[in-house]
């Protein structure tokens, strides 16, 4: 165990935190919250970078941790209606699909190297501003209704285009036991 470990597993602690503070109302808190766990994801992978202390375990602790974090966050304000259901369900889908994908391919023993795509960090990159976002609107600006509108459709179809690029390069990998990104 290491520092940007114990990091990780202290934003991992946070998450049922956050969701607490979302159910009983107390935005700008879990808005605070979830800055704190985006700062931690910062100063973790920094530490993890800069003084060689990448571990495996963090290689699988740290995405765990942002998903925990954000799907929590959607499905918490899903069941407040503060999000829509639809949109809640689709983040929610993808992701599942995706660790469904890769234990079926270790179950099939054709184990799948799991890396993200660009259009996966671009897609987390606008899940994570539009949960901020409408914490941030739910806590002090109530009035911006054209935010949830605009990330719901932005989030929306960039959720289905990752999923749809996981689901191609699963089904390639399958077929020939090797991603397009595995070959040279």
């Amino acid at each position: 165990m290491n520092l940007p470990n114990i990091i990780t597993i202290g934003r991992i602690l946070l998450v049922p935190v956050t969701i607490w503070l979302i159910v009983a109302g107390q935005f700008g808190f879990a808005f605070l919250v979830f800055i704190m766990a985006g700062v931690g994801d910062g100063v973790d992978g920094y530490i993890a970078r800069r003084y060689a202390m990448k571990t495996q375990l963090g290689a699988y602790l740290d995405p765990l941790a942002d998903k925990l974090l954000l799907v929590s966050i959607y499905i918490s304000l899903g069941f407040l209606q503060q999000m829509p259901a639809w949109l809640v369900i689709l983040v929610a889908s993808r992701d599942v699909l995706i660790v469904g994908a890769v234990i079926l391919s270790w179950i099939l023993d054709k184990p799948i190297k799991v890396q993200p795509l660009m259009i996966s960090k671009v897609n987390t990159v606008a899940q994570i501003i539009f949960a901020g976002g409408q914490l941030a609107m739910l806590a002090w600006m109530s009035d911006a209704t054209w935010f949830p509108l605009i990330g719901s459709i932005v989030v929306a179809f960039l959720t289905i285009a990752s999923a749809a690029l996981y689901l191609r390069e699963w089904a390639r990998h399958m077929a020939n036991g090797a991603s397009t990104r595995d070959t040279p």
